[in-house]
């Protein structure tokens, strides 16, 4: 989350008039994220989110991001819900962006991962996994492998001002993901359904030690289920000095299988799943801290953590390292 776009207070007060879910109270923007504009919204019928999409998100997918929400909570997860208007719109226009308002969730995500988080998270992964199961429309994912070179290359030298040598070793490392990567070559396809493609302990909250919530549906799409598991082993089982904890993975992966027990190739492929998910989140990063504007209320993160992870999985070669 982050805050892009400004919004006065006459054109929010406005925009708010065509909801039935009472009058402006407070109203401040959030700063964590790189994504979307996203403020918090408090009126006299509660608290809610109001997210304006940014130029990354296509807004063309939005009816399917949301529509993805929607299928989840009927299915039993905790989620943001879309707060339609008088006219039964949830996608509107607010200073010249699509604007939707959702639900609020209770709950706080995890500043510090511990390992009470990580049995929980598993199951709530892989619940997702199972709800998303019925949702019929797909969506590519807009950041999967094959846009890996391109992001790369939209870096240009500003990758070697933030590492000297980066972009050499990020295209000697693609060249050992790619070619392995599932259903390319002779590589075996895995199973495929909706994934969070997002799942960073900001966009989880807990209460009480359990799961309350999934936020953030943004980079949701129709990819590998074992990806979205490695793009969780990433986020969540790394500590502050870069230190793998395998403790962590175990416990995530325990909760994960009570759910849906993986199958043997999405267990053997995992190392390059998680290579390919730290790449991923790297590209991303990279891009933002050389191109975030000065001005904007935003923290862009630093790319240097998952180029850590990126080593780490590259030295890898089986799923027992990951303890599963």
């Amino acid at each position: 989350m982050a805050v892009y776009t400004d919004v006065g207070n006459e054109a929010l007060e406005a925009f708010l008039q065509d909801y039935a879910i009472g009058s402006l109270v407070a109203f401040r923007g959030i700063a964590e994220g790189v994504e979307n504009s996203n403020f918090q919204l408090r009126t006299t019928d509660g608290d809610y989110i109001l997210t304006l999409y940014e130029k990354r998100v296509n807004a063309q997918d939005l009816p399917w991001f949301l529509g993805l929400m929607q299928h989840l909570a009927r299915e039993g997860v905790t989620c943001p819900q879309p707060v339609a208007d008088s006219q039964g719109h949830v996608l509107k226009t607010l200073a010249g962006r699509p604007a939707a308002i959702t639900t609020f969730l209770p709950g706080v995500w995890p500043r510090v991962v511990r390992l009470e988080h990580c049995r929980p998270l598993g199951r709530a992964l892989a619940q997702l996994h199972v709800a998303g199961r019925s949702y019929k429309p797909e969506r590519q994912n807009s950041l999967g492998p094959d846009a890996w070179f391109a992001l790369l290359q939209s870096c240009g030298a500003g990758a070697d001002n933030v590492c000297a040598g980066l972009r050499d070793e990020l295209q000697n490392a693609l060249e050992h993901i790619l070619p392995f990567w599932p259903g390319r070559g002779n590589n075996p396809l895995l199973p495929r359904g909706q994934i969070h493609a997002d799942m960073f302990p900001d966009n989880v909250f807990f209460l009480d030690h359990a799961v309350s919530g999934v936020i953030d549906f943004y980079f949701a799409c129709t990819d590998f289920l074992a990806y979205d598991i490695a793009i969780c082993l990433n986020a969540w089982c790394f500590q502050a000095d870069g230190a793998f904890n395998i403790t962590f993975a175990r416990h995530m992966m325990q909760g994960y299988e009570e759910i849906r027990p993986l199958e043997p190739a999405e267990r053997k492929l995992m190392p390059v799943l998680a290579r390919g998910a730290a790449m991923r989140f790297l590209l991303t990063r990279l891009y933002d801290w050389i191109n975030t504007p000065a001005d904007a209320l935003v923290t862009p993160k630093d790319p240097m953590d998952y180029l850590k992870r990126l080593r780490f999985h590259l030295e890898t070669d089986s799923a027992d390292a990951y303890g599963f």
